[in-house]
C-alpha cells in the first residue's frame, strides 16, 4: 500500500524546479494514462512531453522504504519531474488511477531491483576486505600532512591575528590544497575556516571590517587557532595509534577521523556497531546554507529520536562543480521510520544517516513524546553544554531541548525562562549559517510562548563570556513551529 502526501513528494524532488514542474504537468493534465497495481505498489503510466510519443514513468515502492522512480526521458535527475509529477496526481486524486496489469517489461525491471536488493544485503553480511598495505601508506602520507598543518598554525600564531592580510591569507589557502593532497580534507576546512574570519559574505579578503565587528572577529579566529593547534595534537595521536593498530581501524568513540576527513561508509558504521535498530525520527529545523570556504552548499536536519530523545543530525554536501547532480536536501514533516539507523561517532548532536526510510504522519502522541524528553532545568543544561564546550573539537553550537514557561522581552532582547526563574538570552549573533528567527518570535501566537518546548542552538559569545540560544524552532502539543526554513 503506498502511504505518501505531498511534503513526502516534495522531499523526495531532488530540487524546487522538479516539484514546481511536476505539479505543473498535473495542472495541466499532462497524463494520458494513471494506473496503480492490484497490489498497490506501484504507480505508473504515460505523460505528454514535447516530442510525439509520450514518456513511460513509474513509481515503484515495493520497496516501500527506498522507492525506485523510473522514466524514458532524457533527464538525468531522480525522480525526473515526470514521476514526480505522477505523485502529485496520486496525492491529490488516488481514485484517478485505475487498477491495471503491470506491463512486462517493467516487471522485470521490478524482479531485477528486489534480486538487487538481496545481493545488497547479501555483501554488507561479508566483512569488507581492506587493502591494509595501501591504507597505512596512506595514513602516514595524512601524518605528513598533519606536520605540514603544524607548520602553518605555528606560522598563524606567530604572524599573529591582527597582521593577517589578503596576501597571507591567499598564500595560507593555496597550502592549504596540500593538505587535501594529504588525504585530510577536514583538516583542510579546518584552516579555511580560520581565514574565512577574515572574509566578507563572497569569500574575499575584507580588510575594511568595521571596528565594532573587528573584536569579535578576532576571538573567533582565535578560538579557531586553538581548534587547530588541538586537531594537530590529537590528529597525530590518533593516526600514529591507527598505524601501529594490526588491523589500521578508524576511531569510533569520539569524531576525530570526521574531523581530519574520513568519510564514513554505512557498512563501516555497521560493522562498527554504531547503529540503532527501528528508530523513529522527526525533523524539527532544516537549513540549506553556501560555505564559501568549502565551495560548497550545505544541507542540514536537526532531528529528535523519539525513543532516547536525542538530537541527531544529518548533512548532505553539494560541492559548487557537482551541485547540479547531487539530490538536495529539504524538510521533512512527517515521522521517518528507519529500520537501521546508522549514527556517526560524536558526542552532542551527531550526524546520523540511513538508506531506506518509510515516512508516516506526526501524531499528537509524537510531540508530547518530544515534550517529555526536553530538559526543564535551565541550570543543569547549561552546565552539560559547557562542558561539551570545553573540548577544542567538540560541537561549539549543540542543538538541544528546552522546557520553558515563557518566552519575553527584557531590556529590549528576548529572553527565555524555566520554571525555576533561571533565564537565557535568545539571539542571532554569530551564527550566519542560518537565517534571522529572534524577530519571528513576535508573530507567533500568544499560547506558543509560554509552557511550550524550544528546539535552541546554544552559542558562546566569547567577548560576554556567557551563553545565548538561537531559538530554532517551537514544539507545542500539536505541531512544530518552525522559525528557520
Amino acid at each position: 500500500m503506498i502511504s505518501i502526501d505531498e511534503s513526502y513528494v516534495d522531499s523526495a524532488a531532488p530540487n524546487a524546479d522538479a516539484a514546481k514542474n511536476g505539479r505543473s504537468l498535473v495542472l495541466k493534465k499532462k497524463f494520458l494514462k494513471l494506473n496503480i497495481s492490484d497490489d498497490k505498489t506501484i504507480l505508473f503510466g504515460e505523460c505528454q512531453g514535447s516530442g510525439k510519443s509520450p514518456y513511460q514513468c513509474s513509481c515503484d515502492f515495493i520497496r516501500p522504504g527506498a522507492p525506485t522512480f523510473r522514466c524514458n526521458c532524457p533527464s538525468r535527475q531522480f525522480p525526473c519531474k515526470h514521476s514526480v509529477g505522477m505523485m502529485y496526481a496520486y496525492v491529490q486524486n488516488a481514485a484517478s488511477f485505475k487498477v491495471a496489469e503491470v506491463p512486462e517489461d517493467l516487471q522485470g525491471k521490478r524482479e531485477k531491483v528486489v534480486a538487487r536488493a538481496e545481493k545488497k544485503k547479501e555483501v554488507q553480511a561479508v566483512p569488507k576486505q581492506v587493502n591494509k598495505a595501501a591504507l597505512a601508506k596512506k595514513i602516514q602520507m595524512q601524518l605528513d600532512g598533519i606536520t605540514l598543518l603544524e607548520q602553518l598554525t605555528i606560522e598563524l600564531a606567530r604572524i599573529g591575528i591582527g597582521n593577517m592580510n589578503a596576501k597571507l591569507a591567499s598564500t595560507i589557502e593555496t597550502r592549504a590544497k596540500q593538505l587535501g593532497d594529504a588525504y585530510l580534507p577536514g583538516a583542510q576546512s579546518a584552516l579555511l575556516a580560520y581565514t574565512s574570519n577574515f572574509s566578507d559574505s563572497s569569500g574575499k579578503f575584507d580588510d575594511k571590517i568595521p571596528a565594532s565587528v573587528r573584536e569579535a572577529m578576532y576571538s573567533d579566529a582565535l578560538d579557531q587557532l586553538s581548534r587547530l593547534n588541538a586537531l594537530v595534537k590529537q590528529g597525530r595521536a590518533y593516526l600514529e595509534k591507527r598505524l601501529s593498530d594490526p588491523e589500521l581501524k578508524p576511531e569510533t568513540e569520539s569524531p576525530i577521523a570526521a574531523w581530519l576527513g574520513h568519510a564514513w561508509q554505512l557498512s563501516e558504521l555497521r560493522e562498527a556497531g554504531l547503529t540503532q535498530e527501528k528508530a523513529e525520527l522527526l525533523q524539527l529545523a532544516f537549513n540549506s546554507h553556501d560555505d564559501v570556504a568549502r565551495r560548497e552548499f550545505v544541507d542540514t536536519g536537526i532531528w529528535v529520536e523519539l525513543a532516547s530523545g536525542k538530537v541527531l543530525t544529518t548533512k548532505t554536501y553539494r560541492p559548487y562543480k557537482a551541485a547540479k547532480f547531487i539530490k538536495s536536501e529539504d524538510s521533512f514533516f512527517q515521522i521517518a521510520q528507519v529500520p537501521t539507523l546508522c549514527i556517526y561517532p560524536g558526542d552532542l548532536n551527531p550526524r546520523c544517516r540511513w538508506d531506506e526510510m518509510l515516512p508516516r504522519p506526526a501524531t499528537s502522541d509524537d510531540y508530547k513524546k518530544i515534550r517529555s524528553l526536553a530538559s526543564a532545568d535551565f541550570t543543569a543544561l547549561t552546565k552539560t553544554v559547557k562542558n561539551n564546550l570545553k573540548g577544542p573539537l567538540s560541537e561549539k553550537q549543540p542543538v538541544c531541548l528546552l522546557r520553558f514557561k515563557t518566552i519575553g522581552l527584557v531590556n529590549d532582547k528576548f529572553v527565555i525562562e524555566d520554571k525555576a526563574g533561571n533565564r537565557l538570552v535568545l539571539t542571532d549573533r554569530g551564527m550566519s549559517e542560518e537565517p534571522s528567527s529572534v524577530e519571528l518570535l513576535r508573530l507567533v501566537p500568544a499560547d506558543a510562548i509560554k509552557d511550550q518546548v524550544l528546539v535552541g542552538r546554544f552559542r558562546h559569545d566569547l567577548d560576554r563570556c556567557q551563553l545565548e540560544v538561537k531559538p530554532l524552532s517551537i514544539v507545542t502539543e500539536s505541531e512544530v513551529i518552525r522559525l528557520t526554513l
